[in-house]
């Protein structure tokens, strides 16, 4: 209690200074430009910071460390795959984008693929920003419910006050300021993230060798004793199984090629030439210091807490912070992290207002000219606050399952298939806008196919996996038969699974026992198959290649730009 207390001021704190920081950046944005991309002058160092933040807050600090805690070694080639797409992304395509934004005098990621192939630009343009307003739409409506769930964690608030609460922390320096105030803001926690996650692996190794009371007192001797998955980098499967899971990990290289309009649209925002060369190498530094530091907090805590004895791998950061330094650290560090977590709300609440207002409800070319700067402005900071109630509505009366399932089609839908279409745009002369228009749909539409199909991800009770969770001591040694019905049989939606658990279980545990092991046996009875991210990109490329060649070309227009 005492923690929480402490924490929950720290919050307060840290939170108000947050919002008077935004504030105070906003009172610098005096256009729509500035308010959608910053006017295009961000310096290196504050861009770098903000993608980062941006690209990872949640992720790094409770997904990555989640997985690893419950998968082991395996996590490794997510990790690989992410770094690597990340540094392609600031190496090859971050000073391209600004070099294109500046040339085509953008301020929106859909508003530059429509000028880029002006032939079809506005086909493009519209299609283009309703799929990304209608996917971050519900994005948004994600992080107030994750903001919710992690405030109802930390504090025992309830899920829906939590909401209100993110929702109150955002949205007034968003409105206010736009991008500038939003990548601001990730600056600050884009510094609180890693010095976390710098701090967080070594004070854990320390701690580790000094208490042999402990699960382990080494991150390699809590793998060994978890067990062969943990120590495998695929897991402990074999053949085609280790190659899926080496594929799976992978193919989040693809997602961060351009296709991600919430990090692409911090690459235009650049200065010049000279500050993105300044933001590649601190992007970069970033992100490894980062990755490594989130995979080894997640085996420090199989360590600190055994592989089964958490109940949501995802809170394996906040639990190993509070096991490893005093209340008042702690809390600081806690607080950033949920800082963290919670702007990413920012991030895509004015990405898609700015695709919406500048894309959809203004018009394009000299008309634009003519309209007042501050009608302009006041215009998008309107379907801002507009945006945000309707999502925070959303998340208060949508099933949060549909709004998860609509956002995981994200990764895959939005960032693998528009990353097909900025590398053609930036490398292949011949790609033209009725292809890109073909490549959008058609890898949307696959990436909806794949999922709900259950072809990437699926649930299924098997022997091997039942055996493994006696001998971790969540299920007794006389409860095996209570999943014989179950084994075997294919299951698409976890709620499905989660329900047919806790009927075969329901005689035989108390309501606590319930809500405390069957996300641990859905965890664990999750089957993976060949990626949507992997199979999205690759779809879409042939539809890009195959559509330049097959589909004829309109005739090029002029495309005019506002000056």
């Amino acid at each position: 209690m005492e923690n929480q207390l402490q924490i929950l001021i720290v919050m307060i704190i840290y939170m108000g200074l947050l919002i008077m920081w935004g504030l105070y950046q906003g009172r610098k944005v005096k256009t729509s430009g500035d308010y959608a991309i910053a006017g295009r002058r961000l310096p290196g160092w504050v861009a770098a910071l903000s993608e980062r933040a941006t690209g990872e807050s949640s992720w790094a600090l409770l997904g990555l460390p989640g997985a690893a805690y419950a998968m082991g070694l395996t996590e490794i080639w997510t990790a690989i795959g992410c770094v690597l797409g990340i540094i392609t992304a600031w190496v090859v395509l971050a000073w391209r984008l600004r070099d294109e934004a500046e040339k085509y005098n953008v301020n929106t990621f859909a508003q530059y693929i429509s000028r880029k192939h002006g032939e079809t630009g506005r086909q493009i343009r519209i299609v283009g920003s309703l799929t990304i307003v209608f996917f971050f739409f519900f994005y948004v409506g994600a992080q107030f419910l994750g903001g919710g769930k992690t405030l109802h964690t930390m504090f025992d608030i309830d899920a829906r006050l939590g909401m209100l609460i993110t929702a109150a922390i955002i949205v007034p320096y968003t409105i206010y300021g736009g991008f500038r105030s939003v990548v601001y803001t990730d600056v600050i926690q884009a510094i609180v993230m890693i010095i976390t996650l710098v701090i967080g692996p070594i004070a854990g190794v320390i701690y580790l060798a000094n208490h042999p009371e402990l699960y382990a007192q080494s991150i390699s001797s809590a793998l060994q004793s978890a067990g062969d998955s943990y120590t495998s980098m695929t897991g402990a499967a074999q053949g085609f199984g280790a190659g899926l899971i080496i594929a799976g990990g992978f193919s989040w290289f693809f997602g961060y090629l351009g296709g991600q309009p919430q990090l692409s649209m911090r690459f235009m925002a650049i200065k010049d030439a000279r500050h993105a060369k300044k933001a590649r190498n601190i992007g970069i530094i970033w992100t490894v210091i980062a990755y490594i530091g989130a995979l080894s907090i997640g085996w420090i805590g199989i360590a600190l807490f055994g592989p089964a004895g958490l109940d949501d791998p995802e809170y394996v950061m906040p639990r190993v912070i509070l096991t490893l330094f005093p209340p008042a650290l702690a809390s600081i560090l806690i607080t950033g992290a949920i800082a963290a977590m919670i702007s990413t709300a920012d991030s895509l609440l004015i990405l898609s207002a700015t695709e919406l207002s500048e894309n959809l409800l203004k018009k394009d070319g000299k008309k634009v000219e003519k309209a007042k700067k501050d009608r302009s402005l006041r215009r998008s900071r309107l379907v801002t606050a507009l945006l945000a109630v309707i999502a925070l509505a959303i998340a208060y009366v949508s099933p949060s399952k549909l709004i998860f399932t609509l956002v995981s089609y994200v990764w895959a839908g939005i960032g693998c298939t528009f990353s097909v279409v900025i590398l053609l745009s930036l490398f292949w002369k011949k790609f033209h806008g009725r292809a890109a228009l073909a490549t959008i749909i058609i890898g949307l539409l696959f990436t909806v196919f794949w999922i709900s199909g259950g072809f990437e991800q699926h649930y299924r009770v098997t022997e091997n996996k039942t055996t493994f969770l006696v001998e971790q001591e969540v299920i007794l040694p006389g409860e095996q038969s209570l999943f014989e019905n179950m084994e075997g049989e294919k299951y698409i939606a976890s709620s499905s699974f989660e329900t047919d658990l806790e009927k075969a279980v329901q005689e035989k545990w108390t309501a606590g026992e319930i809500e405390e092991k069957i996300p641990v046996l859905v965890t664990s009875y999750t089957e993976k198959g060949i990626p949507a991210r992997l199979l999205t990109f690759l779809v879409a490329l042939f539809v890009a290649v195959t559509g330049t060649y097959l589909l004829p070309r309109k005739e090029e227009k002029e495309v005019e730009t506002d000056k």
